[in-house]
């Protein structure tokens, strides 16, 4: 893979991962518009790039992850309770996601789910009664059969489209959580989230990749990845606290449509 793509791949994927518009959609996309084919490699590439995402996050929020760590050493018992309720709500889409991976790569990972997808978490985002960042619960009062329901929640982002933050924001702010406390377990939950789902995709298919596109372009698409995850959470947090979400529902609706038109007037392929 020439390196240029690696880096464009690479701020795609930062740039979206924890906005509420579906990372996986805008590279899909993204990789129709480079003339680039959805392969095995392709496909582990976008997956493996998360790392510079995951990094990112644990960064801005050190505090709270290096907690969870004292917390499962038994040096924090809020750090515990906060390690297991992620835990919870990571099982669902793990199990779901790794029984059902080989059936959403070959049905799922197309513009026309993805570009349906998009419309729908638009309009729900628009609908979506959203509360101020001050309502609601804190992280610390959320129960633990709450975070399984989140964990739920996220599942619904099996669908490529969907969004994995949108659907975990808005899973948290359904059982009663402020959307501060929502979006900061959606990170976090992505953290454990998209590690497994990297350290899977890089075992079944990391040689494969490593062999046709080559290590320096993984190694370009997550550093790319890395600066552009830490820019786009910080403006994230401080756009909702003034805006709420409602400028990712009109563009989430807006690039669906186009894209919809482009595949019936056959300029875009779908596969």
């Amino acid at each position: 893979m020439e390196l240029w793509k690696a880096a464009i791949l690479g701020l795609v994927e930062g740039l979206t991962e924890y906005l509420p518009v579906s990372s996986t959609g805008h590279l899909i996309l993204t990789e129709r518009l480079l003339g680039m084919q959805q392969g095995t490699s392709e496909s582990a590439f976008a997956i493996c790039i998360q790392a510079g995402a995951i990094l990112a996050v644990l960064g801005l929020y050190r505090r709270r992850a290096t907690d969870c760590v004292r917390g499962v050493f038994g040096k924090s018992p809020s750090g515990f309770a906060l390690a297991v309720k992620l835990a919870l709500a990571f099982c669902p889409a793990a199990v779901i996601g790794f029984l059902a991976d080989d059936w959403i790569e070959a049905r799922l990972f197309g513009l026309w789910p993805v570009a349906c997808a998009w419309l729908l978490g638009g309009i729900v985002i628009l609908f979506w009664p959203l509360k101020p960042m001050r309502a609601g619960r804190g992280l610390e009062e959320l129960g633990f059969g709450a975070a399984v329901v989140i964990g739920f929640a996220q599942c619904l982002a099996l669908w490529p489209g969907t969004s994995r933050s949108l659907a975990t924001i808005l899973g948290g702010l359904g059982v009663g959580l402020s959307l501060a406390a929502a979006v900061e377990f959606s990170f976090l939950l992505g953290v454990l989230t998209l590690t497994a789902a990297t350290a899977y995709k890089a075992l079944k298919s990391g040689s494969t990749m490593l062999d046709e596109l080559g290590i320096a372009a993984v190694l370009v698409g997550a550093l790319t990845a890395w600066v552009a995850a830490v820019i786009s959470v910080r403006w994230m947090v401080a756009w909702l606290e003034r805006r709420g979400m409602q400028v990712f529902g009109w563009w989430r609706i807006a690039l669906g449509l186009v894209v919809l038109a482009l595949l019936w007037s056959g300029s875009l392929s779908s596969t």
